[in-house]
């Protein structure tokens, strides 16, 4: 192609191009021209045409003009989103890229509709049904009434056949039934002449407003507001086509009168259905809703007409009975209805019920020899008759009934009342070997809940054998523990303890050298047992597991619990002799002598234990029985000897400094703090040791550095940062201690102790706030919990205080803190019996964890008190000033 030559020359003019429009050049005519100077398809020039001829193109063009000139952009006129009011650019021409933008901008729109248009279906779908819900439609009442199966019966003539009362399918014109809606001071007194009768008129001294319904639902015909009265009248005119339709069709008149009844037409409503009963005399419900609508003595009288036309009826007989007042009216009525109908066990149910025990007896013998397949009545009878008959009465229920199991249990039951305990274990098995032998199978839940119903009722030897028999059926062999183990726990909480003791032993049958097992029925006993139990299980399980520690420390600690000294002594001898290094067994044996001001026998121990079993922990008990003993120069010597071999062990280095403390000597228990931080940096307890020790001797700079320090090498460290508050808090610089504890919680978001503690850093009015948010973040934590308690304490709202105070001890047994606050607030506002269930309960958990708690119970003055002891030591210590 040559360069030289324009591509466009040679190419056909676009259509309606005109040469020289562009630079202003125009085409002309002369009368020497003949013709138009341009084609018929060119754009027309009226520039130079009189006013009145100018086309409608320049009429546009003017008019757009004007427009322009017309466009208000004054400032007034002036948004600083949207700009002016008019567009700015109309007068613009509309591009290709004008196009293009618009339909980027149209697809960005259809994308985000798109994104809310799930949340906008749902909302218009919840919109839609909450309109309906109030204010029912009447498709809802068609749908309604195909249940009766009456619109589903074509009219006779075919669809061309005219409605009842000159109505036509369709909107509804004036003249041919209109309920005109328009009406409203009409449809207002109708209302309120409806609800004054529904509530004036009564069957048998109830409303007759049956909220539940019958066959179909007519809670939505039920109107609420005027508008529904429209409804009403429908659903009128459609059942009165279904009954026109099918007259022999029963739910159809029951619809009916309770349409009338709903609206408060009582009188129509019995007429309706008296007219059904007509219509339909072999149907029960029709007879039942007569006479449920009529008042007393009619309902009696349709009751016996009812009769007569369904003498098999057996709901008709209970409803003649419900009806009559007199007892022994009833019995007639009953009776009456067992010489018709003697094979139904609710008749024979119902009358044997109205009699005394020994005609009752008389009447069962009676039932079931008509009703040889009941096995409610044969039980009935065996608990009537004496031993001797009711084991007969339950063989003979055994041969009409081989494949129910009741009869079976009821059996074994029976021999255990009876002191026959050792037949009770044979009637079990039997019952499993012929409910198989007949093909029944055997269902391990439903033996598992027979079994806890025995032993709510007490018959334990019957609720032991049924589990012994079934608890192994169906189990894989790899699931058995664990399935048996779920099993104990689900019979404690079900509150059958038999059941689960029973499990317990069975499953030691099967695992007797499993230590967990043993265990787990250890706490069992201790929880639910008797000590003598308890005793009696751990001596069991010490001959299978003697390498068990814990199963000998709970033997001696039972019996030491006890005041058995010499028997604790003689368990923990043998448990030296299966366990000769132990730790644990020496440890609990200086315990017991040490509780008992036997210090020397604890002194040999220990040395024994330090020649024997040298551990750290040895050694530190050692220190503290020496320093207990005011044997400041033998517990150094025991601790200098102690770190020589555990320079690891930071409860020596604590040790070491806290008796340099006592003795006064500040610097040396400063070196013995550092000292234990070279070698165990990550210990927290060292650290605040270290800190309260240069904030006692007046060094709060020194204090802070540290803490500062100890943050640096133990990140995310809740102890730490708490310290770090109440320093300068203790200090009085508060503003320092909320900056800091804002930091710690970002650090450790999840931390309960940081969060109860800044609950109480707030004022009062923000506590509540506060709260809440450390709920959110730690809600089972039971720091927070406890936080929780106290504010509704401080706020003496006592009741939701209690309440959250047991939440704590519930999520958190081990919290000395919480029970000592528990304590001191049932002190202070609770009985006498709140507070020994507290201190009861404190007891049983054995706490070692809180705060206050370790510091009182680590006193060195304190070490030897008990639980109880030291649960009104700490609670004295509380001050309520929070």
């Amino acid at each position: 192609m040559n360069k030289k030559k324009k591509p466009f020359l040679g190419m056909p003019a676009p259509l309606g191009y005109v040469p020289g429009l562009g630079r202003g050049a125009t085409g002309f005519t002369t009368r020497s021209d003949i013709g138009p100077a341009r084609d018929a398809n060119d754009p027309v020039d009226d520039r130079h045409a009189p006013p009145g001829k100018r086309t409608v193109g320049d009429q546009m063009k003017k008019n757009q003009a004007a427009d322009d000139d017309d466009e208000d952009l004054n400032d007034t006129n002036y948004d600083e989103f949207n700009g002016y009011a008019g567009s700015l650019f109309s007068s613009g021409p509309y591009e290709k890229d004008d196009e293009e933008a618009d339909a980027i901008y149209a697809a960005l729109d259809k994308r985000m509709d798109e994104r809310r248009k799930e949340r906008r279906e749902q909302r218009e779908k919840e919109e839609i049904e909450k309109y309906r819900m109030e204010r029912p439609k009447i498709q809802q009442q068609f749908s309604d009434l195909k249940q009766f199966g009456g619109l589903n019966t074509p009219y006779p003539g075919g669809l061309n056949t005219p409605y009842p009362g000159g109505m036509t399918p369709g909107l509804m014109t004036p003249g041919t039934g209109e309920l005109d809606m328009r009406k409203i001071g009409q449809a207002r007194n109708t209302l309120m002449d409806m609800r004054l009768s529904q509530v004036s008129d009564s069957v048998s001294g109830q409303t007759v407003v049956d909220p539940k319904g019958y066959l179909t639902d007519l809670n939505s015909m039920i109107p609420t507001h005027g508008g529904d009265i429209n409804d009403i009248k429908k659903a009128r005119l459609l059942l009165k086509s279904v009954r026109e339709t099918n007259p022999h069709h029963p739910p159809a008149w029951i619809a009916s009168a309770r349409l009338e009844e709903v609206t408060g037409k009582l009188q129509v409503a019995r007429n309706l259905i008296m007219k059904g009963t007509e219509m339909c005399p072999k149907s029960e419900d029709v007879w039942l809703e007569a006479a449920r609508l009529q008042p007393g003595d009619t309902a009696k009288a349709v009751v016996a007409q009812a009769v007569r036309h369904l003498p098999q009826s057996v709901r008709i007989y209970i409803r003649a009975a419900e009806l009559e007042t007199d007892i022994r009216a009833k019995k007639r009525v009953l009776r009456k209805a067992l010489e018709h109908v003697p094979n139904s066990v609710r008749l024979w149910k119902a009358a044997v019920e109205l009699e005394e025990p020994e005609d009752a007896r008389i009447m069962l013998s009676r039932a079931v020899e008509c009703c040889p397949t009941s096995v409610e009545l044969w039980l009935a009878l065996a608990r009537l008759e004496t031993y001797e008959n009711a084991r007969k009465v339950l063989n003979k229920a055994r041969e009409n009934i081989p494949t129910d199991r009741h009869i079976w249990i009821t059996a074994a039951k029976l021999e255990e009342a009876n002191g026959n305990t050792q037949m009770v274990e044979k009637i079990i098995d039997r019952a499993i070997t012929s409910l198989r032998a007949n093909g029944v199978e055997i269902n391990r839940e439903q033996w598992i809940q027979d079994a806890e119903e025995c032993d709510r009722a007490g018959s334990v030897a019957t609720c032991q054998a049924v589990m012994r028999a079934v608890i192994g059926i169906g189990i894989e062999e790899e699931d058995r523990k664990h399935t048996w183990m779920e099993d104990a726990d689900s019979c404690v909480a079900h509150n059958a303890l038999e059941c689960a003791r029973a499990i317990y032993a069975y499953a030691l049958q099967v695992f007797p050298s499993k230590k967990s097992v043993w265990l787990r029925a250890a706490y069992f006993e201790k929880n639910h047992g008797t000590r003598e139990s308890l005793e009696a299980l751990l001596q069991r399980a010490v001959a299978h597991c003697p390498k068990a520690e814990v199963l000998w420390l709970m033997g001696a600690k039972s019996k030491w619990l006890a005041g058995d000294v010499p028997a604790a002594r003689s368990i923990l001898a043998l448990a030296f002799q299966a366990n000769p290094n132990s730790e644990e067994i020496w440890l609990a044996a200086v315990k017991l002598e040490s509780e008992n001001d036997e210090y020397e026998r604890a002194r040999r121990l220990l040395a024994k234990a330090r020649s024997s079993a040298p551990t750290a922990r040895v050694f530190m008990k050692s220190v503290k029985l020496e320093w207990v003993q005011d044997n400041i120069r033998a517990a150094q010597d025991l601790c200098e000897e102690a770190l020589r071999h555990y320079e690891d062990f930071p409860k020596l280095w604590m040790m070491k400094g806290q008796i340099e403390e006592q003795k006064e000597m500040m610097e040396k228990a400063r070196e013995a703090y550092n000292q234990g931080l070279k070698k165990c940096p990550h210990s927290t307890p060292l650290w605040l040791l270290l800190s309260r020790l240069e904030e006692k001797i007046g060094q709060l700079t020194r204090a802070r550095a540290i803490l500062e320090k100890s943050r640096l090498k133990n990140p995310k460290n809740p102890g730490l940062w708490l310290e770090s508050v109440r320093l300068e808090y203790r200090a009085g610089l508060k503003n320092i201690a909320n900056t800091l504890m804002a930091k710690a919680l970002q650090e450790c978001p999840n931390s309960g102790i940081l969060w109860s503690e800044a609950i109480f850093l707030e004022a009062r009015p923000q506590r509540r706030t506060k709260s809440v948010d450390a709920l959110k973040k730690c809600e089972h934590d039971p720091h927070v919990l406890l936080a929780v308690a106290k504010l509704f304490w401080s706020q003496r709202k006592i009741t939701k205080a209690r309440e959250w105070f047991h939440r704590t001890v519930k999520i958190d047994s081990d919290l000395g803190d919480a029970w000592a606050f528990f304590y001191k607030f049932e002190l202070q506002h609770g009985t006498e019996e709140q507070q020994e269930e507290v201190r009861k309960r404190c007891e049983s958990a054995e706490p070692r964890h809180g705060e206050l708690w370790c510091a009182v119970s680590k006193d060195i003055a304190n070490w030897q008190k008990k639980i109880g002891d030291i649960l009104r030591l700490v609670a004295g210590r509380i001050k309520n000033t929070f």
